[in-house]
């Protein structure tokens, strides 16, 4: 590939970036669905003996399309690698949610410059989330010219014809669609060990005015519920022992269906009579958890009794500000309706603190919601502006020092309710699965239980993959210890 001059900015018809005026478009088309993806046959064979790394940061969406593009790569001939000096081709998947993770990748864009310099065939790529944002683009258009090409969440399926115009053009191919994307079946997939993730649906309408996810993600689309049993069906079959069904509001599946009426809790009773031992989901919004899907979770199985239920704010005030479209009193109701029905269940969520004009009052309201709830874990975050969406707009006026000490307490919070619940657990007998070696100690295992809590102990690397009981011996802040033992003696949980 000749070396690329870009300093003119004297860019092709290939240049298609990201509009946010669009992006904020909600159009009434309807989503197509399109059942015949193939790769192009004088691509099948484009990376024979060339090699890709791809740099995933964000959530378990953008992990799964990492799965997608290693597939279409391998489909086309190209290798794995993580040694980047042997990478014919680099793409950074990336997520918008938080500016430090926009901070991260831009670090990395700056480490790989000289890399580029270096090897001048080397395709370099950012998609995921924060190629959706116009900013983000003109910034790098502007400061980063090395890079080769910039994609969409929406046109993933698209990756073989991008590669193919930035190996051989001198100019940096965009290609990033604001328009309401299609569904894509049978794209191919790269999957690794013993857990798989299921998209059931893509984008958002909620609009939480904090979030840019409804302008990079787009409007919700469901995929058909037989494509979706299908693929269970066929991982079941493949021997996987876990799937994450993913969304960004799983609960809002099928509402947008207008020939049948299906929603998630009619999926999630289909799934549970599929023989695969464990199924879990993420993420659930408050506003759309019905008692249909209380209903069906009541019935385990092979339905895990761990619910993330993100509340973001215990103030009925911060929630009207953030869009929510819940109070604290319906959060609450929720939550005891869900203890009512799973009495077990490990509840789990997201907290923003200083979210512009949040008071110490309305801080004191989450805290107590927090001990109220009584979670297990919560992922806790100082709130970030994020620009394009309505709470950018809004006057930051919580000092910094506030947030963190803010921040601090929820996390003090946090630990004493997490070492409570896993306090309850000691003695107890688990069903546990066993997901492979301790990060510290290749010769300890870790494994999940149902509620998803992480438990170590000792045995033989055969085990990994498998279904056992442990008896819990010692409780951690956040991780359990116990020994395996052959048939369990008492109610397993």
């Amino acid at each position: 590939m000749p070396a690329k001059n870009k300093s003119d900015k004297d860019f092709s018809i290939y240049f298609q970036p990201p509009s946010l005026t669009d992006a904020k478009k909600r159009g009434k088309e309807s989503i197509e669905v399109h059942y015949d993806f193939a790769i192009p046959e004088e691509m099948q064979t484009f990376g024979k003996d060339k090699y890709y790394l791809i740099r995933t940061y964000g959530c378990q969406m953008n992990e799964h399309d990492t799965e997608t593009m290693k597939g279409l790569l391998e489909t086309m001939g190209y290798q794995p690698t993580e040694d980047k000096r042997l990478a014919d081709v680099i793409l950074l998947n990336t997520c918008a949610i938080r500016e430090n993770a926009e901070d991260k990748v831009f670090g990395e864009l700056g480490h790989l410059k000289a890399l580029k310099a270096e090897k001048p065939n080397l395709v370099l790529g950012v998609c995921g989330c924060m190629s959706q944002e116009e900013a983000v683009v003109n910034r790098i258009s502007q400061k980063h010219p090395f890079v080769d090409m910039i994609f969409g969440t929406h046109n993933i399926h698209r990756l073989p014809h991008l590669l193919k115009e930035a190996y051989f053009s001198k100019e940096m191919v965009v290609e990033v669609w604001s328009k309401e994307g299609d569904i894509v079946e049978n794209l191919p997939k790269k999957r690794e060990g013993i857990k798989a993730w299921v998209n059931i649906m893509y984008g958002c309408d909620k609009f939480c005015t904090y979030c840019i996810v409804p302008y990079t993600r787009g409007k919700e689309r469901s995929r058909r519920p037989e494509d979706v049993l299908a693929e269970v069906r066929d991982l079941a079959r493949q021997g996987f022992k876990e799937i994450m069904l993913l969304g960004q509001n799983v609960n809002a599946y099928g509402k947008d269906f207008e020939d049948i009426s299906y929603s998630f809790g009619d999926l999630m009773d289909d799934i549970r009579k599929i023989d695969i031992p464990r199924v879990r989901f993420t993420t659930s919004h408050p506003r759309d958890f019905d008692d249909r899907l209380i209903e069906v979770l009541a019935k385990r199985g092979n339905l895990m009794e761990h619910i993330h239920l993100p509340v973001q704010s215990g103030s009925t005030e911060v929630l009207k500000k953030m869009s929510r479209k819940y109070s604290r009193e319906h959060y609450l109701e929720l939550v005891g309706k869900i203890r009512q029905a799973i009495p077990d269940a490990v509840l789990t969520t997201d907290i923003i603190v200083g979210f512009p004009g949040e008071t110490d009052e309305q801080f004191e309201d989450t805290l107590s919601l927090v001990k109220q709830v009584g979670y297990d874990m919560a992922f806790t975050f100082i709130y970030s502006p994020r620009e394009g969406t309505p709470a950018a707009a809004m006057e930051d006026n919580v000092p910094e020092s506030v947030k963190k000490e803010r921040l601090q307490r929820l996390n003090d919070t946090m630990n004493d309710l997490s070492k409570a619940s896993n306090d309850k657990l000691k003695g107890q007998i688990v069903e546990v699965l066993v997901e492979g070696e301790s990060k510290n100690n290749p010769e300890v295992l870790a494994a999940r239980t149902r509620g998803n809590k992480l438990i170590h102990f000792t045995g033989p690397k055969e085990w990994i993959g498998q279904l056992m009981y442990v008896k819990v011996t010692e409780s951690q802040t956040w991780i359990l210890k116990g020994e395996r033992v052959e048939e369990p003696v008492q109610k397993v949980i």
